[in-house]
C-alpha cells in the first residue's frame, strides 16, 4: 500500500511539475506579444507640424546684464505686461460683481451666453451686414476664434492665401491642419497695402479663403475704404470668402480710420 501511495505522489508531482512548465511558457509567450514599454510616447503627426516662430524668439531671449541705460523691451505686443494699458474700471466692476452672483459658475452655451451674443451683434450688426445673437461664436480670444474658423473654413490639401508679413500664427493653424498656405505681399512703398495682383494670381482650385488682417500686425497699416473694397472686388470675383481679423480696429490714432469690411459689401 505504502508503495503504491509513493507512486501516485511521484507521479503527481511529475504532472505537477509539467503544469508549472507550461503555465510559465504561456506567460512567458503572453508578456512577449504586449507591447513593451519605451522611453517617449510617439507625437501625433498634427503636433509634430505645430510651430510657432514667435514663441521660438521670445523664450530663447537673453536680456543682457550691467547696462546703465533702461531696457525698453520690444518683443509681445501685449501693452499690459508694463502696465500702459489697464481695463477700464466700470469693466472690473462689472466682472466682481458677476462673479459675486454665483451665476456664472457653470457651463455656458458653447458660443457663449446669450446676453453676451446679442451685445456682440449689435456692437458689429450695420446695414450691410446686419447680425443676430445666433451669428456670433465667442472663441478662446482671437486666436481661439482664428482656429474655429480655419478649422471650420478648410479641409486638408486646401489652400488660404495669407498677407506678408504677417502674424505668423495663421500659418501656424493652417499647417498643423495639413492646409497650404500662399503669400501676397504687403507693399511697403504703398503704406503696407496688399498686393491685388499677386494676390489675384495665388488663387486657384484649392484656394478656399482669403485673410486680410486690418489694421495690420505687425506693419500698423490702416487700409483706405477704397483699398478694402478693391481686396472685397477680387474676394467677389472668384467667390471666396475673407476672415477679416480686425482685433486691431479699436487701436487706430490720427487720421487712421478704421472700416470693417463687413460695412462695404453686401455680396462677400
Amino acid at each position: 500500500f505504502d508503495s503504491g501511495v509513493r507512486r501516485v505522489e511521484r507521479t503527481a508531482r511529475r504532472i505537477q511539475h509539467k503544469l508549472n512548465s507550461t503555465t510559465k511558457m504561456s506567460n512567458d509567450e503572453a508578456a512577449a506579444s504586449l507591447p513593451q514599454p519605451s522611453e517617449e510616447i510617439p507625437a501625433s503627426e498634427l503636433s509634430k507640424r505645430v510651430f510657432n516662430p514667435i514663441r521660438k524668439i521670445v523664450d530663447e531671449i537673453k536680456f543682457p546684464e550691467g547696462q546703465e541705460l533702461e531696457m525698453i523691451p520690444l518683443t509681445l505686443g501685449d501693452p499690459t505686461v508694463f502696465g500702459n494699458y489697464q481695463a477700464p474700471a466700470p469693466m472690473i466692476e462689472d466682472l466682481i460683481r458677476n462673479i459675486k452672483t454665483f451665476k456664472f459658475n457653470g457651463y455656458v452655451h458653447s458660443a457663449g451666453t446669450r446676453d453676451a451674443r446679442q451685445a456682440i451683434a449689435k456692437r458689429y450688426s450695420v446695414p450691410e451686414f446686419p447680425v443676430t445673437e445666433n451669428d456670433v461664436i465667442i472663441g478662446s480670444g482671437c486666436s481661439g476664434a482664428l482656429e474655429i474658423i480655419i478649422s471650420g473654413l478648410l479641409n486638408p490639401g486646401d489652400n488660404i492665401l495669407l498677407p506678408k508679413p504677417g502674424f505668423s500664427l495663421y500659418q501656424t493653424l493652417a499647417v498643423a491642419r495639413g492646409i497650404d498656405v500662399k503669400f501676397y505681399d504687403l507693399v511697403a512703398e504703398k503704406n503696407w497695402e496688399a498686393d491685388l495682383e499677386m494676390m489675384e494670381k495665388q488663387i486657384d482650385s484649392k484656394t478656399k479663403a482669403i485673410l486680410v488682417n486690418n489694421p495690420s500686425n505687425p506693419c500698423g497699416s490702416v487700409y483706405s475704404k477704397q483699398h478694402l473694397k478693391d481686396i472685397l472686388a477680387v474676394a467677389e470675383r472668384h467667390h471666396l470668402p475673407i476672415v477679416a481679423d480686425e482685433i486691431y480696429g479699436d487701436m487706430t490714432f490720427g487720421d487712421n480710420k478704421f472700416h470693417p469690411l463687413a460695412g462695404l459689401s453686401r455680396n462677400v
